[in-house]
């Protein structure tokens, strides 16, 4: 058999798996380039009606259901789907083979066939079987919030590092719902390049969704190094990074402080990928800030390890400045969610100010004043209404002067110059000279107290 046909009949089959199971495969790398996008994708192109599903029981209450529903219809609404209808049902626990039991699910099938309804997204993650159970009664698409999310993802990559990102989340979500549930899998693949002649077509997608991973996770350490080559180049500069829950506002902020154009949409993930842009603090003071993407709910950890990348730039920040939106009803849960993510991503140490963000939305003065009084280190602002601004500059400037000194430096000219020495170390503030010496009006890191004065005994 030529090696040409067995490498068609290889990746016509696996995107014959990737269309039955919906996943989304905007980023497909070299071995994916035969698949039709257009029948791979689970992008709507029209407005597809659709209808979400949840459950509540001991682990969530009614109340909270809805409130996670609500965030999927954004998600869902961000793609572009129409919202027709949500269920929820009330149980203990889910249905290890229907997820919200056979009952509820034919209930929910009747009203597909009389609403002609495209997609059922589910809020919960579902199992390769479960998926199959599901569909086998509906009749119809069906997803659930981590194909959702990463759906979104790959709509808004736009850098290549993004790109690999996701498609390294995509493939870590695919691998194991490539099962045995289509009948072409149980063909019999033979031949040169391959595992031997008793190899199914399930261990040979399998296999090769395995080396695009392998080959994946090495660009990404690529891309790593690269990244970090270039942070080391900004390391004597005071890093601040923007973090939250999506959609509070860090791209508004960033915008209006350093006046980058980012990508700012009432949407959830509108901004993916991470800018890093110079913003002035004051005419002596110049700092880095970096946008980063927001987090969400019940966010994919294949998705946050795939994108620890994009992080660094928080993970090597002097100070994140943690924006959330004061006006959205369950701002503290968000603010929870943020703090648990950060915990997961080993975060919980780094130096954070608390920013709340959309102040002017607040009509409520009584329930502002309990929220000042509950957070009284936070800082409050409405970035599009450019409200509370310079006092944010005044703490991330306070925030500094606990990390920085600034001394007077005197250095003989008789022992040589030294003022190169303190570049890669230090801010020059103010340079003057006589005959005999030079004085420096330093500012640098604490934690290079010990160089500096080593250097100024060696030259004084």
């Amino acid at each position: 058999m030529p090696v040409s046909f067995f490498i068609l009949v290889v990746l016509s089959s696996l995107a014959f798996t990737l269309h039955f199971l919906h996943i989304k495969y905007k980023n497909a790398g070299d071995f994916l380039l035969m698949i039709d996008k257009s029948e791979n994708t689970i992008i709507f192109t029209e407005a597809e009606r659709c209808i979400l599903v949840g459950i509540a029981g001991r682990e969530q209450s009614r109340w909270e259901t809805e409130d996670h529903l609500d965030e999927l219809e954004s998600l869902a609404e961000t793609s572009g789907a129409e919202i027709v209808e949500r269920f929820i049902q009330d149980r203990p626990a889910p249905d290890p083979a229907f997820f919200v039991g056979r009952g509820k699910l034919e209930e929910i099938a009747q009203f597909i066939e009389w609403n002609n309804i495209a997609l059922v997204i589910f809020d919960d993650d579902l199992s390769p079987a479960q998926i199959k159970n599901i569909e086998n009664i509906l009749n119809t698409k069906v997803i659930d919030r981590s194909a959702l999310i990463l759906d979104i993802f790959a709509d808004h990559a736009r850098t290549n590092e993004a790109k690999v990102q996701v498609e390294l989340a995509q493939l870590n979500y695919l691998l194991p719902r490539l099962t045995r549930q289509w009948q072409h899998l149980s063909r019999q693949i033979g031949g040169i390049g391959t595992k031997g002649p008793g190899e199914t077509q399930l261990e040979t997608d399998r296999r090769l969704v395995r080396t695009r991973i392998a080959h994946l996770k090495t660009r990404l350490e690529k891309i790593s190094r690269q990244s970090l080559t270039q942070r080391q180049q900004r390391s004597e500069m005071f890093r601040a990074a923007l973090i939250g829950y999506t959609n509070a506002g860090k791209s508004t902020l960033m915008n209006l402080l350093s006046g980058a154009e980012v990508l700012v949409e009432n949407k959830l993930f509108a901004t993916l990928d991470t800018t890093v842009r110079k913003i002035n603090l004051d005419k002596n003071t110049e700092i880095l800030l970096s946008d980063t993407v927001g987090f969400i709910r019940k966010l994919p950890h294949h998705l946050v390890a795939s994108f620890r990348t994009t992080l660094a730039e928080a993970a090597e920040a002097d100070l994140l400045i943690q924006v959330s939106d004061l006006s959205h009803p369950h701002f503290e849960d968000h603010l929870l969610i943020v703090n648990q993510i950060l915990s997961d991503l080993k975060f919980s140490h780094k130096k954070r100010l608390l920013v709340f963000n959309k102040l002017d939305k607040v009509k409520n003065s009584g329930l502002l004043e309990r929220i000042k009084s509950d957070y009284p280190e936070a800082v409050f602002i409405s970035a599009s209404r450019q409200i509370g601004i310079p006092a944010l500059k005044k703490h991330i400037l306070s925030f500094m002067e606990e990390l920085y000194e600034v001394d007077q430096i005197k250095l003989n000219y008789l022992h040589g110059t030294a003022e190169h020495l303190f570049y890669p170390i230090a801010e020059i503030l103010e340079r003057r000279s006589d005959d005999s010496y030079l004085y420096l009006k330093i500012k640098y890191a604490k934690e290079n107290k010990n160089r500096i004065m080593q250097i100024a005994e060696r030259y004084k």
